[in-house]
């Protein structure tokens, strides 16, 4: 598996080629059975563990694109390493048996000069979050796109988990709808005329069954106390008071959505107005310090506009990472991060992008 880091990582493999039960089992893995307390280990992992779990993930990151990469990659990837989804999962899907050229190790050969900004590292149990910022000079073909010189600066999030010590897991989001709107390209066209949308897994948990699960374990943590809120806002009932006074919501979940449609005076389409009978599952919550990471899915049927899209009545599931701070116990600041190009895809609806 380490052999081939241009397939691997962010490069050509197709992650449709997995098995369907894999995928699934491999979502699972990363979701709600193994992030939430009571499915994982017994009680917190100690803080050397964490932190220990913390620098092998940035190990892997760091040296992406060195001379030691290589020697890095087998140190720190386990034999059986699993990567669940690729970064730009999408763009790779749509570029399969197109004959393009490929992107790369890490996608260094459609952008040399690729310099990762890490913003955020959480870590909890045997799992540890990076949020960070791919950028570079877009100068080589990139899932068939030609060099276009510019320049890119987008988000990716990556869930590792880390066993005594090696990778065994990733999973991986890039903001490739951003990719495509910086580039000013679109989707390359596929020689059958196909586009090749995410499915629809029905991955992860109810809300209520997450906050029951969390409401039976004693909160003798301030991150148990998090999880609890965080866990709240998926619910069929959250409380009015779970945030505080002065919320800042940084980022939106469709930011590039939700700009088209404050250009075209439809924002008050949003993905709640557009599906109303959505229903969000939760695949699993990252807690440390002052901060949760929650990961789930949107899901629901587009009945009504969205910010502008006539209704189509197809059923969407986006996967989604939120990101919550919290001041003396209260939620003060989100930041919502989706796949917007997987939700264009389900829709149809590509030609928002560049609208």
């Amino acid at each position: 598996m380490v052999g081939n880091l241009e397939e691997t990582m962010n490069g050509n493999r197709n992650d449709t080629e997995l098995p369907r039960r894999q995928v699934l089992a491999g979502l699972a893995a990363l979701g709600a059975g193994a992030l939430l307390p009571g499915c994982a280990s017994n009680g917190p992992a100690p803080a050397s563990r964490l932190e220990r779990n913390k620098a092998v993930a940035l190990s892997f990151k760091k040296a992406q694109g060195t001379k030691e990469e290589a020697d890095v990659m087998r140190e720190v990837l386990a034999p059986e390493y699993k990567r669940w989804r690729g970064g730009m999962a999408n763009l790779a899907n749509n570029a399969r048996d197109q004959g393009f050229p490929g992107g790369g190790s890490f996608l260094r050969s459609a952008f040399p000069d690729r310099v990762d900004v890490i913003e955020d590292v959480i870590a909890d149990g045997d799992r540890v979050g990076l949020r960070f910022r791919l950028t570079g000079t877009h100068r080589g073909n990139l899932f068939g796109i030609a060099p276009t010189g510019r320049k890119v600066d987008v988000y990716e999030i990556a869930i590792l988990r880390v066993i005594d010590g090696r990778i065994t897991e990733g999973w991986f989001m890039a903001d490739e709808a951003g990719i495509l709107k910086q580039l000013g390209a679109p989707l390359p066209p596929r020689k059958d005329g196909k586009l090749i949308a995410p499915p629809i897994t029905g991955a992860g948990e109810d809300g209520d069954a997450v906050l029951a699960r969390l409401k039976a374990q004693p909160a003798a943590t301030q991150e148990h106390r998090n999880k609890l809120v965080v866990a709240a806002s998926k619910s069929s009932a959250p409380p009015k008071d779970y945030r505080a006074p002065g919320y800042k919501q940084l980022r939106q979940g469709l930011q590039h959505m939700r700009n088209y449609g404050i250009a075209k005076g439809t924002a008050k389409f949003t993905p709640t107005y557009a599906f109303p009978d959505r229903r969000d599952h939760i695949l699993g919550l990252l807690a440390e310090g002052d901060m949760v990471w929650m990961q789930f899915n949107l899901r629901g049927t587009h009945t009504r506009s969205f910010y502008g899209l006539p209704p189509t009545d197809r059923r969407v599931e986006m996967p989604e990472i939120g990101i919550a701070r919290f001041v003396d116990g209260k939620w003060a600041e989100g930041w919502y991060f989706g796949d917007e190009l997987g939700i264009l895809l389900q829709l149809g609806a590509l030609h928002m992008l560049h609208g």
